[in-house]
């Protein structure tokens, strides 16, 4: 039992950290315009522009998704109060990229997009802080000069660890809506994802390539991915394992020491039905193999006990933590009941020899 719930809960962490760092982003490649000390080097040619994004779209066979961001301080008024928010310009396919989920309302669609219309969606905090006990959607909500129509609330699926625009208080709109505050169209952050993890690599140096050529040589960008990120905790979820299966083992080690005591007891109560069996002829292989047999039955009576243990204790969790993926393969339940059997015997052989080394005169004479 200790066995299959360490190992349970080894590749249950292992898989929940890695889940929660790939919904991030490990395949998402994103990029922005490195600002020097030196302002004069950067000019409007350098940023990162609309036809950039349509480039890396339609020349990087392995992107599935792409999009741009520019994102501004400001402040919103609503129900007579101001909240410092973050204002987020988003191009089609930031929702799939950023693994948004809509609570309230929709997403922007194509008109939205095409039409530059005065919509907007806003982060759940927001809106339960502008519109406590109401529905948000279908409301006016002041951003700076402009004002806008609420017509969705979205959460993120996971925590971006800082590695997204998106604040507790956010207000996204249509990209194109961005030039009424700044006056330009530009993208800030550009974001591409890749069909597989094993892309990755190669999508982030195309979209550095990408950016390159279609600027001037001196303009720098900086191109990164979640890769390092992702790997680093695949190495902490094995070093955590290896830990929890010493752990496991020290458990059987104990185990067989608990099994070797039972069985010495259980030679000591018998030693008269040894000395019988010996009498009529029993072998010595007979009463070592009568041991561990034994023994074995233990073993498997414990290792039962352990899978029932086990798959409730899943069950129990499942019920409480839904959206927690528990692992429970069928391979550790067979090499957990191999190591018991195995820990049993080893733990069980010297009380058999002992038994079977008994003289039989003497053992018939114990009381």
């Amino acid at each position: 039992a200790c066995i299959v719930l360490v190992v349970t809960v080894a590749l249950t962490g292992k898989k929940y950290i890695a889940a929660q760092i790939e919904a991030v982003g490990s395949n998402i490649v994103y990029a922005s315009l490195t600002q020097s000390s030196d302002s004069e080097n950067v000019t409007l040619a350098d940023q990162i522009s609309l036809s950039n994004l349509d480039a890396v779209k339609q020349s990087i066979p392995q992107v599935i998704h792409a999009a741009g961001t520019n994102d501004i301080s400001m402040t919103v008024v609503a129900a007579g109060k101001a909240w410092p928010v973050g204002l987020v310009g988003v191009t089609p396919g930031f929702q799939q990229i950023r693994n948004l989920v809509i609570l309230r309302g929709r997403y922007f669609d194509d008109a939205d997009f095409s039409s530059v219309s005065k919509v907007c969606v806003v982060s759940e905090h927001l809106a339960q802080t502008a519109f406590p006990g109401e529905n948000p959607v279908g409301q006016s909500i002041h951003v700076g000069e402009l004002t806008f129509t609420v017509i969705g609330v979205f959460r993120e699926r996971v925590g971006t660890f800082g590695q997204s625009e998106i604040r507790t208080d956010t207000v996204l709109v249509p990209f194109l809506l961005i030039k009424y505050y700044t006056g330009d169209a530009f993208i800030v952050t550009l974001y591409a994802q890749a069909d597989r993890p094993d892309d990755v690599p190669l999508v982030t140096q195309e979209v550095a390539e990408i950016l390159k050529s279609r600027h001037r040589p001196e303009a720098e960008y900086d191109v990164q991915n979640l890769t390092s990120i992702l790997e680093t905790s695949r190495r902490i979820s094995l070093a955590m394992t290896v830990v929890l299966l010493l752990i496991a083992l020290m458990a059987l080690l104990i185990s067989g020491i608990g099994i070797m005591n039972i069985m010495l007891v259980s030679v000591t109560e018998r030693t008269r039905e040894i000395g019988i069996l010996k009498s009529l002829g029993a072998s010595k292989g007979y009463i070592v193999e009568l041991i561990l047999r034994e023994a074995v039955v233990i073993c498997v009576l414990g290792t039962l006990a352990g899978y029932v243990g086990t798959v409730i204790g899943r069950k129990i969790i499942i019920s409480s933590f839904p959206t927690l993926t528990v692992e429970l393969t069928l391979v550790w339940m067979v090499w957990a009941a191999v190591l018991a059997v195995v820990g049993s015997l080893i733990g069980a052989f010297y009380p058999a020899l002992r038994a079977a080394q008994l003289d039989p005169v003497d053992a018939l004479a114990y009381e």
